[in-house]
């Protein structure tokens, strides 16, 4: 069950926030190569002092942190290809400039991620984590 956890330097409309996080949910399932049920995102929004990054240049234009608890497995290029896709989602919904994001990926073997009806296996390309539950 990846945790997408998404730090905010402001506070976007309720149906921006909904939008940006269905398109990441998207794009997680089709980069990395699974089912999309399992995907956790969670925004957090706070003031404008409340994110530091001295690469944003203009802190008032946004920024962004990205913190990814994901399952083992994955390749650079995936990886890459999903904090790209983030990026533009920051660009394309909220206007955050591409250089104010920071994105970070920690990874944990399968049965780290647990829920009601199980815990999930090791990542394998293709696959729904969420089959073998319940």
């Amino acid at each position: 069950m990846p945790h997408l956890k998404v730090d905010l330097n402001f506070t976007p409309k309720a149906q921006d926030k909904t939008r940006f996080a269905d398109a990441v949910v998207q794009h997680f399932g089709k980069v990395m190569d699974t089912g999309t049920d399992h995907v956790a995102v969670t925004l957090r929004c706070g003031a404008r002092e409340d994110l530091v990054f001295g690469r944003a240049g203009d802190p008032s234009r946004g920024i962004a942190f990205l913190d990814a608890d994901l399952r083992r497995g994955r390749t650079l290029d995936q990886k890459r290809r999903f904090a790209l896709a983030v990026i533009d989602e920051l660009g394309r919904v909220f206007d955050v400039p591409p250089s104010a994001v920071y994105i970070i990926f920690t990874e944990h073997d399968g049965p780290e991620f647990q829920m009601h009806d199980g815990v999930l296996p090791s990542w394998s390309a293709g696959e729904d984590p969420l089959e073998d539950l319940g």
